[in-house]
């Protein structure tokens, strides 16, 4: 790890893959006091005073952007710190994460908000909050989304807990709409998918394991494409995981509906079949869905439905997870492992062009959430740029992240793609030694 400052950085002998700008070739980069300052054909920029980093058989990308992870600050520091969590983003390539506002207490307040990007956290990348949008995250009453976004909010979400009435729903559109914001939907109706732990399929059925229908998740997402043609507000799914939801979100997108969705690493790389052991490592919300739910989600990250790939890193202690699988809590951790399961699974199983891959984690994440001067190495943007090694194969020991919490099925995985160093603002704040 290394978090100095650099007044001056020079990137030279790459790959400069930046989809905003439609670029991909060898490009020299020049930062400059923490904005790319300029980009030009090899041997045309000068740098004598500058720090040189040697990019030869390298990409480098705009910074990885991530739109859903989880912090656990504040009030869960047991399971993750946004120093911990913030130093994994970086060595995943990561230079902005969007953190859930499922706290403790929950970010439904300015004042939250405001302490999850105090200095005095020790962040390594930017932290952009996504705060509550109701109070409590209870589905009752909306928060202060003006005074939430004065605070630095970048979006509002109930994530954890989908916002069920149809009411509620509309009126966290019609505000949020006037403030620019996406509402961001955990998409699960909950009266479903009481005691459910498992996709319902015939995985869960033989494990004994009570099945949580992908109804639960494609009616909400049915529900909210209406309130959001009704509305003209941005919605924005979260972890996307079965068929009917993402053709509903398809079919919204042509008739002109402003609906955004990510996919999540582990939702293109496993199914429910992969769950061995009643390995809780392999629980997660929404669940890992059937075969055909993740080739639909392949065919829409590659036909462009898909907007971003999101970590949804959602770190938990060992003894919370080291339990039955019926009793541990959902989610893994993701942030190391996402650009090698990108790699490894969509570019060279499923030939998807890493122009694409890069769009999903960069360029698209920024738009998507409004992040101006992210996700781009436009000259007079944030100096923010990931640089990777695309033939690097590498196996991912889950012992030795730098996530407080290990909770990962992708532990003694070799993944192609490793990252090499990530510079958020002009400082180097991961190298790969």
């Amino acid at each position: 790890m290394s978090s100095r400052k650099q007044d001056v950085i020079f990137i030279c002998g790459g790959r400069l893959l930046d989809p905003s700008q439609n670029l991909d070739g060898e490009y020299d980069l020049l930062l400059r006091d923490g904005l790319v300052a300029e980009i030009a054909p090899p041997g045309k920029l000068q740098a004598k005073t500058a720090e040189i980093i040697e990019a030869r058989g390298l990409i480098v990308t705009p910074g990885f952007i991530d739109i859903h992870v989880h912090l656990r600050e504040p009030g869960q520091s047991y399971k993750e710190t946004i120093a911990t969590g913030t130093m994994a983003a970086a060595a995943g390539g990561f230079t902005s994460v969007c953190p859930m506002p499922n706290t403790s207490p929950i970010n439904d307040a300015p004042a939250i908000t405001r302490w999850m990007q105090d200095p005095e956290r020790h962040a390594q990348v930017n932290v952009f909050p996504i705060a509550a949008a109701t109070v409590g995250s209870l589905g009752e009453r909306l928060t202060d989304y003006a005074g939430l976004q004065r605070a630095g909010a970048v979006a509002v979400s109930d994530d954890g807990k989908p916002i069920l009435h149809d009411k509620i729903m509309r009126e966290s559109l019609v505000a949020a709409a006037r403030l620019n914001l996406p509402v961001i939907q955990h998409a699960e109706d909950t009266r479903m998918t009481v005691s459910a732990v498992m996709n319902a399929g015939p995985a869960a059925f033989r494990r004994g394991l009570r099945g949580w229908p992908v109804e639960a998740e494609s009616s909400i997402v049915q529900r909210d494409i209406e309130l959001a043609a009704e509305t003209k507000a941005h919605l924005h799914v979260a972890h996307l995981s079965a068929t009917a939801a993402l053709e509903a979100v398809r079919q919204a997108k042509r008739d002109g509906v402003h609906v955004t969705c990510e996919v999540t690493p582990h939702h293109f790389a496993l199914i429910d079949e992969d769950v061995h052991d009643y390995d809780s490592n392999f629980k997660m919300n929404p669940p890992l869905r059937a075969r055909q739910d993740r080739e639909a989600l392949l065919a829409g990250i590659a036909d462009g439905t898909v907007d971003c790939i999101a970590t949804d890193h959602a770190p938990h202690a060992h003894n919370e997870k080291n339990a039955e699988f019926d009793l541990a809590p959902f989610g893994i951790t993701g942030l190391e492992t996402a650009l090698g399961l990108c790699i490894s699974i969509l570019h060279h199983k499923q030939k998807i062009p890493l122009r694409r891959i890069v769009e999903l984690l960069t360029t698209n994440p920024a738009r998507v959430i409004g992040l101006e001067g992210r996700g781009t190495l436009v000259p007079g943007s944030h100096a923010d740029v990931t640089i990777f090694d695309p033939a690097k194969k590498w196996t991912y020991q889950a012992a030795q992240s730098l996530s407080k919490s290990k909770n990962s099925p992708f532990d003694g995985w070799q993944l192609q793609a490793k990252v090499m160093a990530t510079i958020v603002g002009g400082e180097i704040k991961f190298r790969t030694k």
